[in-house]
């Protein structure tokens, strides 16, 4: 079955880096678009950073631009997020999405938590 494993969250000071993975199984990874999102307490599900099957195309949110970058490793079938220079505001649980088999599918999430 498709499964969506995301690894590499944490606590962080503000300023810092983290560098999420999420693990993907279940579907032939390489040609599915890939998302990560990410919702804050109190706040609904916003989309942070996306990518294309091979990689050439990537989007991002204007909050996050010049400081996150999306990738993804189609041998390994997984995708990450790079953080750099992270705010209080960054402060989230992190999703790694992809729609498979006309299906939105999300992991279980990673916590991000900035702070000093």
């Amino acid at each position: 079955q498709v499964q969506l494993v995301e690894s590499g969250g944490g606590l962080v000071q503000p300023g810092g880096s983290l560098r999420l993975s999420c693990a993907a199984s279940g579907f032939t990874f390489g040609v599915y678009g890939m998302r990560w999102y990410r919702q804050a307490p109190g706040k609904e599900r916003e989309l942070v950073a996306s990518i294309s099957g091979t990689g050439g195309r990537t989007t991002y949110a204007d909050s996050v631009k010049g400081r996150f970058t999306i990738s993804r490793d189609n041998a390994k079938n997984t995708v990450y997020l790079q953080m750099h220079n992270l705010k209080p505001e960054d402060t989230a649980v992190y999703y790694c999405n992809a729609w498979v088999f006309g299906t939105s599918r999300f992991g279980q999430g990673t916590q991000v938590t900035v702070s000093s």
